[in-house]
C-alpha cells in the first residue's frame, strides 16, 4: 500500500518558475502525485501539470515565455491588466476543460474580494478559476464568476497546505517560492504591492510549515516576482532545493508504509 501525494504550489510571480524545477525531481524519483493545489502561479503550473503536461514540457513552454504574450494593458480601473489573454492561454493548454475532467485531482485558490473569504475551486472551467487566481490586487482586474468578484488566491492562502490534505493526501510536499527581502529596491506599483503581500504572509506561511510534511523552499530572494527574464535560473533553483529534500520525503514514505503495515498485520 502506498501513500498518496499531494502538493501545495505557492504563489510568487514569476519565482513560480520554480515548481516546475520541483515537478521534475518528483518525476527523475518516481514519486507520483496524486492531489494537486495551488494558488496564483502555483494555480497555474499545476493547473497546467493536472492537464497532463508533464514538467519537461512545462519548462519548454516556460522558457519561451515572453510577458507580452499574457498581459493585454487597460485604462486603469480597478486594475492596469484585463486578464484576456493569460485566460486565453490557459483555455487553449488545457484544451478548454474543466477542474473536474483533469487526469490529476486539482484545486485553484482565490480570494473572494467581497467578503475575504478563501475560494477552492474544484469544478468549472480551468482557465477561469486560474485568472482568479493570478488576480494580483491592483495589477489584475479581478475575475468574476457567478456573481462572484475574485482576486489572488495568494491574499488568503498562499501555499494551500489544508486544502491538499482536505483532498485526501497523506504525505503533503508543499513548494514555498516567495522571499521576503527588506532590502528589495522598490521601483513601481508592482513593487509595492507584492512586497505588501509578502509582508502580510510572512508569519502566514511559517504557521502552514508545521503543517507540511515537507516544505521546500527555494532561495529566490534575488529575483523579483516581476522578473522574467530569469527563467532557466528560476527553474534549475526549484531542481536543486528539492532534491535536497527527496532522502526526508522518502523517509516519509517509508515512515508511512511501515505504520499502515503494522495496522494490517
Amino acid at each position: 500500500m502506498e501513500p498518496t501525494i499531494g502538493l501545495a504550489l505557492g504563489s510568487g510571480g514569476s519565482r513560480g518558475f520554480a515548481h516546475i524545477g520541483v515537478l521534475k525531481v518528483l518525476a527523475e524519483e518516481g514519486i507520483e502525485i496524486d492531489y494537486i493545489a495551488g494558488s496564483s502561479m502555483g494555480a497555474l503550473v499545476g493547473a497546467l501539470f493536472g492537464a497532463g503536461h508533464q514538467a519537461e514540457t512545462l519548462e519548454k513552454l516556460a522558457l519561451r515565455f515572453r510577458r507580452k504574450y499574457l498581459l493585454d494593458f487597460t485604462v486603469p480601473k480597478m486594475g492596469f491588466i484585463k486578464g484576456d489573454k493569460v485566460k486565453q492561454l490557459v483555455g487553449m493548454l488545457v484544451e478548454q476543460k474543466k477542474l473536474e475532467e483533469l487526469a490529476l485531482p486539482c484545486a485553484v485558490i482565490a480570494t473572494d474580494l467581497l467578503t475575504g473569504e478563501k475560494a477552492v475551486f474544484r469544478h468549472g472551467p480551468v482557465a477561469a478559476a486560474v485568472r482568479a487566481s493570478i488576480a494580483i490586487p491592483g495589477i489584475f482586474i479581478p475575475e468574476t464568476i457567478g456573481g462572484r468578484v475574485f482576486v489572488d488566491g495568494g491574499v488568503v492562502d498562499r501555499v494551500p497546505v489544508e486544502v491538499v490534505k482536505e483532498m485526501g493526501a497523506d504525505i503533503v510536499v508543499a513548494v514555498d517560492v516567495t522571499s521576503f527581502n527588506p532590502q528589495s529596491d522598490i521601483g513601481s506599483i508592482y513593487d509595492v504591492i507584492i512586497q505588501t503581500m509578502d509582508i502580510m504572509e510572512k508569519e502566514m506561511v511559517r504557521y502552514r510549515e508545521i503543517k507540511a510534511d515537507v516544505m521546500i523552499r527555494p532561495p529566490l530572494s534575488h529575483i523579483k516576482p516581476k522578473q522574467f527574464a530569469n527563467v532557466q535560473e528560476i527553474i534549475e533553483t526549484g531542481e536543486a532545493e528539492a532534491k535536497k529534500f527527496m532522502p526526508l520525503l522518502k523517509e516519509k514514505i517509508r515512515i508511512w508504509k511501515g505504520r499502515h503495515h503494522e495496522n494490517r498485520s
